[in-house]
C-alpha cells in the first residue's frame, strides 16, 4: 500500500464537491442553497458514511480510509473512471480493474438512473448483479443489491435458489431457465477459463442438475423478449415492457421498466409506486435502498 497523499486527497474531494451540483445526483436544488455543488453532509449521505467521517477527509485528518470507502465515495460523488483512479492513487490505493469485473457505474448510466425515480429501473453487470436500483426498482423486485457471493448474480440464484423464481410467471420458467443457461454460456466463453463467469458457472452446475442439464445441449444466441411478465406479491400481473442501455467501458446494462399507458399494468405501477413510498417512510430515514 502506497502512502497517501492527504493534501491531495483533500483539495481533490473539495474540488469535486464542489463541482457536482444537487440535480447531478437526484437531489433538489432548493432556493436557499449557498453552497457551491453539494453539502458535505449530503456527499456523506451518498457516499454511506458519517459527516463527521467525510468532513475529516477534506479537512487532512483522520484514519486511513479503506477500499471500500473510497469505491463508495467515487460512486457517490458520480466521478469518471479516471477520476476514480486518481482518487484511489491520491489515498495510497491500487485503483480497481475496469471492464466488465468492475463494480463502478459510471456518471452517464448514475444520472439516467436519478432521474428515474417514478420508473423501475436497475443496473446490472454482464453477469446479472444488480448494482443499483431506482426507488420503485426495489418496489417491484426487492432489494437486490442485498445479496453477497455468487448469489449476487440473478442467473446463479434462478438455478440455486427456488424462491428466486416467484416473480415470474410458472409458464415462463423453462424458457428463462434456457435464456440464463445459454446467457452465461456466452460470458463464460467471451471471458475464458479462470474467469469470474467461469468461477460462478462451476459453482451454479454444482447446485443445479437442471442447469447441467442445459449445459449439455450448448444453446447459445437466446434473447430475452422485450416483454416481462411478474407475478408481485402486493399488486399481482404485471405486463412491463424493458429497455436497455448499455455502458461499453463496463459492460453494465440499464434495465428500464415501462408500462403502456392505459393498461392495467399502468395502473398497478402507479399504485405500486404509492405502496414503495409508504414502505421507505415505515422504514424511516436509515433505510439506504
Amino acid at each position: 500500500m502506497a502512502t497517501i497523499d492527504r493534501a491531495g486527497l483533500a483539495e481533490f474531494l473539495r474540488g469535486r464537491r464542489q463541482a457536482v451540483q444537487p440535480q447531478d445526483v437526484g437531489l433538489p436544488r432548493g432556493s436557499r442553497r449557498r453552497t457551491a455543488g453539494l453539502r458535505r453532509e449530503e456527499v456523506a449521505a451518498l457516499c454511506h458514511m458519517s459527516t463527521d467521517y467525510y468532513a475529516r477527509l477534506e479537512r487532512e485528518r483522520g484514519p486511513h480510509p479503506s477500499e471500500q470507502m473510497i469505491a463508495s465515495i467515487a460512486q457517490g460523488l458520480h466521478l469518471t473512471l479516471d477520476e476514480r483512479d486518481h482518487l484511489f492513487r491520491l489515498a495510497g490505493h491500487e485503483p480497481p480493474p475496469r471492464g466488465p469485473q468492475g463494480q463502478h457505474v459510471g456518471p452517464g448510466l448514475l444520472r439516467v438512473l436519478d432521474r428515474l425515480v417514478d420508473t423501475p429501473a436497475e443496473i446490472v453487470t454482464e453477469l446479472g448483479e444488480t448494482l443499483r436500483q431506482s426507488p420503485l426498482g426495489v418496489a417491484l423486485t426487492g432489494d437486490a443489491t442485498r445479496y453477497t457471493g455468487p448469489a449476487r448474480s440473478l442467473g446463479y440464484r434462478w438455478f440455486a435458489d427456488p424462491a428466486s423464481r416467484h416473480l415470474y410467471r410458472p409458464e415462463d420458467h423453462a424458457a428463462m431457465s434456457r435464456l440464463y443457461a445459454s446467457h452465461l454460456r456466452e460470458v463464460v466463453t467471451r471471458r475464458g477459463p479462470g474467469s469470474r463467469a467461469a468461477q460462478l458457472a462451476e459453482l451454479a452446475l454444482a447446485r443445479s442438475a437442471e442447469l447441467r442439464q442445459l449445459w449439455e445441449t450448448h444453446e447459445v444466441g437466446l434473447r430475452p423478449e422485450d416483454v416481462k411478465h411478474f407475478v408481485h406479491p402486493e399488486v399481482g400481473a404485471l405486463e412491463l415492457h424493458c429497455q436497455t442501455l448499455l455502458d461499453p467501458q463496463q459492460q453494465h446494462l440499464l434495465l428500464v421498466y415501462t408500462a403502456v399507458p392505459g393498461t392495467e399494468s399502468y395502473d398497478k405501477l402507479q399504485l405500486l409506486a404509492v405502496l414503495g413510498t409508504q414502505a421507505v417512510a415505515a422504514e424511516g430515514p436509515g433505510r439506504t435502498a
